[in-house]
């Protein structure tokens, strides 16, 4: 797979796990579970821990895959950096 392919694949992979994680937050099974994970922390509360986790993940990847931007921008402002002053 090439550069041009993932570009164009990014915000599709994105969109689909941004609607995995809609879908996964709707925890309506554990409403009534008493389960204590670790032995302190209820189930619930547990899983949307690991839906934020998964959220921050997602939004990482969005951020390296997805994310628009000006390779010519991007090295003009990496040259001008580098120079001193």
């Amino acid at each position: 797979m090439n550069a041009s392919q993932t570009t164009r694949s990014g915000p599709l992979i994105i969109a689909i796990l941004v609607v995995l994680l809609l879908i996964a937050h709707q925890d309506n099974w554990f409403w009534t579970d008493d389960t204590l994970v670790f032995g302190f922390m209820p189930i619930g509360l547990f899983w949307h821990v690991c839906i934020s986790l998964a959220a921050a993940g997602v939004w990482w990847l969005a951020t390296r895959i997805a994310w628009p931007f000006d390779e010519q921008e991007t090295s003009s402002t990496s040259n001008r950096e580098g120079q001193a002053e």
